[in-house]
């Protein structure tokens, strides 16, 4: 099978080269299409090919169209919101994406922002500590769970909110549940965000929500911009001076965010969640052996259009 690595934004050379070999040694064909310019140079790419990893490229009802051999994408992260899932059903190709990869990189960061906000950017300005504070978690799957354990190892206290998992499930992880989003935002000095953007949850975190928060509370967002109102963030930090936001999925407005309230917010110039090596590699590799195995064993594990 021919196999195309299309990654706008490259691999680690040394994921790249995992990657070629668990499928060559598969039996299996590899092209590669690195840093391309333009959409249309993915569209020309996939003419051919039976199989496809992606990272945060785009795979259209467009680009499917240009695929007739295509049985497979796989995204190699756990977001999957870049790939047009209706699309790819209509037209019997699976999509998978490798959760657990990037799970660790996305905590660290999630901690690391929290650390950077509540030290002030690291200015000499008096901050504050994360020990003795709640640290509420939406959505408590991979990226989420470390998250609190990580925090509780800090000394913050833990709370979740999950629809998916029951209170014994959260429990288990060391977390509290809670059992509404206001609860949640009403209860949590920091409040990291981990669900994935979807019809129901696009725009869902606005000044409502946001201005359920104590006092000198932050908003971390290492999940997708789209899920928070972007309008409704800068109401609830005009109205409340004690607010904080920070992210790594720079807001469309962010330019005025900063101009407005200054080391209140904060935002990564690139999604940074998965941009360690480590994540890179395991990510890139799981990519790989799953497209291996699905033609082996037609395996879907971890088929997320069924």
């Amino acid at each position: 099978m021919k196999v195309l690595l299309a990654t706008q934004k490259p691999f680690a050379a040394k994921a790249v080269e995992g990657i070629v070999s668990i499928l060559t040694e598969a039996g299996h064909e590899v092209v590669k299409l690195e840093k391309y310019a333009e959409q249309a140079d993915l569209v020309k790419a996939v003419a051919d090919v039976e199989a496809m990893i992606i990272r945060s490229d785009k795979v259209t009802e467009e680009v499917m169209a240009a695929a007739p051999k295509l049985k497979i994408v796989v995204r190699a992260g756990a977001g999957f919101d870049n790939v047009d899932l209706a699309a790819a059903t209509a037209k019997g190709i699976v999509v998978m994406n490798t959760p657990g990869q990037n799970s660790n990189a996305v905590a660290e960061l999630a901690l690391g922002l929290m650390i950077f906000m509540a030290r002030t950017h690291f200015t000499p300005a008096t901050g504050s500590e994360l020990q003795g504070k709640r640290l509420g978690v939406q959505a408590y799957g991979n990226v989420g769970r470390l998250v609190g354990q990580k925090a509780k190892a800090l000394g913050m206290e833990i709370c979740a909110l999950d629809p998916f998992l029951t209170d014994e499930q959260i429990i288990a992880g060391g977390a509290t549940p809670v059992h509404s989003v206001e609860e949640l935002y009403a209860s949590s000095d920091y409040l990291s965000i981990h669900i994935p953007a979807l019809p129901s949850t696009i725009g869902s975190i606005g000044y409502d929500l946001i201005t359920k928060m104590p006092k000198g509370a932050t908003l971390v967002n290492t999940a997708r911009k789209e899920v928070i109102d972007e309008e409704g963030l800068r109401k609830a930090l005009e109205e409340r001076e004690d607010l904080k936001y920070v992210a790594d999925v720079m807001p469309d407005n962010y330019d005025k965010l900063t101009k407005n309230f200054g080391y209140r917010v904060f935002a990564t110039p690139k999604k940074m969640g998965a941009q360690t090596a480590e994540a890179n590699v395991n990510a890139g590799l799981a990519a790989a052996r799953q497209i291996v195995d699905f033609f082996a064993t037609g395996n879907r594990k971890f088929q997320v259009n069924k």
